[in-house]
C-alpha cells in the first residue's frame, strides 16, 4: 500500500511524484513505456523554461533522477483496470495488483499516427507531430502539414510565419477546419491547400527529403519536395483501462476539475489525458503539481476522519 500511486511517469506524473514525495508521502510510478513519456522522443525541446535547448532525453533523464534521489519507487506495468474498494485504489497489471491510498493518472494521450511506412523511423528527423515544439527547427524551409481540422489549419497558421512553403494535405475534398482559420490560411502567399490527398511514402534516407501523394479516387501521383511533414490529425488518449471507473468524454478523454480531482474522490488526473485545451511540457508539469497538492490535501482529510 502505498499514499499515492502515479499511473504514467511523463512530465506530468514526474512532476507530481516530486511534490508528493516533497510532502513525505510513499510514491510508486507505474509506466508501460519509456520513463520520461513521450518527450524522449524530441530530439531538442527549446520551449521549457530555463532551458533555451534541451534533448527530450536529458529532461527527462533529469526529472527521474530527481525523482529517485527523493526517494521515488518505479515499477515497468500496464495498467489493465482500476477500482475503488473500501476507500482504497486497486490497479491490476499483468504482473499483480498494487494498492493505494489515492490514485493520479498520468496516462497521457499519443499523436494519431498516419500509417505510413517508416514513419516511426523518420520521427524527429523530419517528422513531427507539433509545429509549437519542432516549427522554429524547419525555418525557411518547405514543410507540409497532414489533416485538414482545426489542428491541422492552426499548424499551417504557425508554420506559415516561419517557413519558405507550407502545404497542407488532407484526404477528404474539403477541408473541415473553421471557414474563418481556413480563409485567413489560403491568404497566405507561401500556402498551398491540397484536399483529396492522400500520403503514400516518405522519401529520404536518414532525413525527410519529400513524399510521393496520391490523389484520392484516381491513379493521379506527385513528388512534393519538402523537409519537414507535421501531422496533425489528432490525438489518442490512452485511458481505456479507467473506463469502468470514470466516464470519459467523448473524445476518451478523462474529466477533471481546476484542482484536477476527478469524480471519483481521491483519483486525480494530469497532463495529456485530462480533458483540457492545450497539451505542451509545461502544462503537464502544471497539472502534476496541482494534481499531487490535491492527492496530499485527500490523505490529510482522510487521516483526519479517522
Amino acid at each position: 500500500m502505498v499514499d499515492v500511486l502515479i499511473i504514467g511517469a511523463g512530465p506530468a506524473g514526474l512532476t507530481a511524484a516530486i511534490y508528493a514525495l516533497r510532502a513525505e508521502k510513499s510514491v510508486l510510478l507505474l509506466e508501460k513505456g519509456a520513463f520520461g513519456g513521450q518527450v524522449t522522443f524530441s530530439p531538442k525541446i527549446e520551449n521549457f523554461p530555463g532551458f533555451p535547448g534541451i534533448s527530450g532525453n536529458e529532461l527527462a533523464d533529469a526529472l527521474v533522477s530527481q525523482v529517485l534521489e527523493a526517494g521515488g519507487e518505479f515499477a515497468f506495468g500496464e495498467v489493465l483496470s482500476l477500482k475503488k474498494e473500501n476507500g482504497c485504489f486497486l490497479a491490476a497489471t499483468a504482473d499483480g495488483t498494487y494498492e493505494a491510498k489515492t490514485v493520479i493518472i498520468a496516462s497521457g494521450a499519443k499523436h494519431r499516427p498516419l500509417g505510413v511506412p517508416r514513419e516511426q523511423e523518420l520521427c524527429g528527423h523530419g517528422v513531427s507531430y507539433c509545429a509549437v515544439c519542432d516549427g522554429a527547427f524547419y525555418k525557411n524551409k518547405k514543410v507540409a502539414v497532414i489533416g485538414g481540422g482545426n489542428s491541422a489549419l492552426q499548424e499551417a497558421m504557425l508554420l506559415a510565419d516561419l517557413c519558405e512553403k507550407v502545404t497542407v494535405v488532407q484526404n477528404l475534398p474539403e477541408f473541415t477546419g473553421e471557414e474563418k482559420l481556413l480563409n485567413a490560411l489560403s491568404q497566405k502567399e507561401n500556402v498551398e491547400l491540397m484536399p483529396g490527398y492522400t500520403v503514400k511514402e516518405l522519401l529520404g534516407a536518414e532525413e525527410l527529403t519529400g513524399m510521393k501523394i496520391k490523389a484520392v479516387g484516381s491513379a493521379d501521383e506527385q513528388i512534393m519536395d519538402c523537409e519537414g511533414m507535421f501531422v496533425a490529425i489528432g490525438l489518442q488518449p490512452q485511458n481505456e483501462a479507467f473506463a469502468s471507473l470514470l466516464t470519459l468524454d467523448s473524445m476518451g478523454y478523462i474529466p477533471a476539475d481546476e484542482a484536477c480531482q476527478t469524480a471519483v474522490p481521491g483519483l486525480f488526473a494530469a497532463g495529456d489525458c485530462r480533458a483540457k485545451k492545450i497539451r505542451q511540457i509545461t502544462t503537464a508539469c502544471a497539472d502534476g503539481t496541482i494534481a499531487a497538492l490535491g492527492a496530499c490535501d485527500y490523505l490529510r482529510e482522510q487521516e483526519g476522519s479517522q
